[in-house]
């Protein structure tokens, strides 16, 4: 039998990550699992851009985590955690796929539920996927969940 008991979902407050998160809540509450919530601001604001100049200042920075801090409190919708007994809140700074691989193998994680934005052809290749690199290198398995396919029904 499966046992899941902890449960990861990255998060870009995006409406795919959203979608992903009703998922992984319910997930959380059939199998009684802690439910994990894992930003990652991608480190390239910290990096000088090449065209635009100076990166983010500390000041900014802090300010941005602040605000991702805050914004990640208030996930998932209060009727989401009806019967999850645990959710972790994690704000980091680093590359996206390789925090949310770091962060499953150091918690333990036994499933990522992660959206994707579904892209294709040239958009896939210029922006690339982080669901894609998550999937190749994580160490438990992986749920990606596109919103246009299949809508949420509670029964």
């Amino acid at each position: 039998m499966i046992q899941l008991q902890k449960l990861l979902v990255p998060t870009d407050f995006s409406e795919f990550s959203n979608h992903a998160l009703r998922y992984g809540c319910e997930f959380a509450k059939r199998f009684g699992a802690q439910l994990h919530l894992l930003h990652v601001m991608d480190a390239s604001l910290t990096m000088p851009d090449p065209i635009m100049g100076a990166p983010v200042s500390d000041a900014e920075l802090n300010d941005l985590q602040n605000r991702a801090a805050t914004a990640i409190e208030d996930l998932p919708e209060s009727d989401w955690l009806i019967g999850i007994d645990h959710v972790k809140r994690v704000v980091q700074i680093g590359s996206p796929f390789v925090e949310i691989i770091r962060y499953a193998k150091q918690q333990e994680i036994d499933m990522i539920v992660l959206g994707t934005h579904g892209r294709t052809g040239l958009a896939h290749v210029l922006i690339g996927s982080t669901a894609e690199r998550v999937i190749r290198k994580a160490p438990c398995p992986v749920l990606t969940v596109r919103p246009e396919e299949h809508d949420f029904v509670m029964p």
